[in-house]
């Protein structure tokens, strides 16, 4: 059984990512930058 301390940082760790990953959605330049880089390696 995990300790709540676990399942706290987890739950921290999860939020904090999916936060970061919904902010740079709303960043439409930074989408472009990353899908021409990501082309550029084929």
């Amino acid at each position: 059984m995990m300790s709540w301390r676990k399942r706290l940082f987890g739950t921290i760790t999860i939020s904090a990512l999916l936060a970061s990953v919904f902010f740079l959605y709303t960043q439409p330049e930074f989408m472009v930058q990353m899908a021409n880089q990501l082309w550029s390696c084929f």
